[in-house]
């Protein structure tokens, strides 16, 4: 039975210090380097193959691109589509920085200036999911992107409104693996780390 693999991208400067990373080109960090590597083993672990994906997808940012490549994956395709949410004008800001003007700020329930809504991230990771379930029947599909819009495929997936991506959390690196049970969505791995990342 085919699933769908979603891994968020690793560390970066800005996943460390909490910058909001949209648009925003910010490399990995060594040791995001060194995470991506090992998610790759452990993603052949989990799908228990040495055979290829059928289908991997990226987001067109470095970082998630990156993660690939040193993942040991050959990128079929590159996606706006899979790209992190845009924050608009809040982008490269924390969330503190964010709520000394908008006080209980979060991505999940506040408008961003010039940026997505939820409902247009949404949009998004439903355009990203159709297009694995069209593959599905042929074999896995691999989804390299980024931490906010993952949860938002996460619970997508479970045909779950996109805010609801609030619950969970997906590290740096960190591998998902959403699959279905006679023709029921189910997650069956969530936020599984890169080897020695355990806390």
């Amino acid at each position: 039975m085919a699933d769908v693999y979603v891994i968020r991208h690793g560390e970066t400067e800005w996943s460390i210090t909490g910058q909001h990373t949209g648009r925003t080109d910010v490399p990995l960090t060594a040791r995001g380097e060194q995470q991506a590597r090992k998610a790759g083993a452990v993603l052949a672990e989990l799908r228990g193959t040495t055979v290829p994906p059928r289908l991997v997808l990226a987001s067109p940012r470095t970082r998630a691109k990156r993660t690939a490549e040193l993942a040991g994956l050959n990128v079929d395709e590159v996606t706006q589509d899979l790209a992190e949410w845009d924050y608009g004008d809040y982008e490269g800001l924390t969330t503190e920085q964010i709520r000394e003007k908008e006080p209980d700020w979060t991505v999940w329930t506040h408008e961003i200036p010039n940026g997505e809504t939820a409902k247009e991230v949404g949009d998004r990771a439903d355009a990203v999911l159709a297009r694995a379930r069209e593959e599905l029947h042929r074999g896995d599909v691999v989804l390299i992107g980024h931490g906010h819009f993952s949860r938002v495929l996460v619970v997508r997936w479970l045909g779950l409104d996109p805010a609801a991506g609030v619950r969970i959390g997906l590290d740096p690196a960190g591998i998902s693996v959403l699959g279905d049970e006679r023709g029921q969505a189910q997650i069956r791995r969530l936020n599984v780390p890169p080897l020695g990342e355990m806390r």
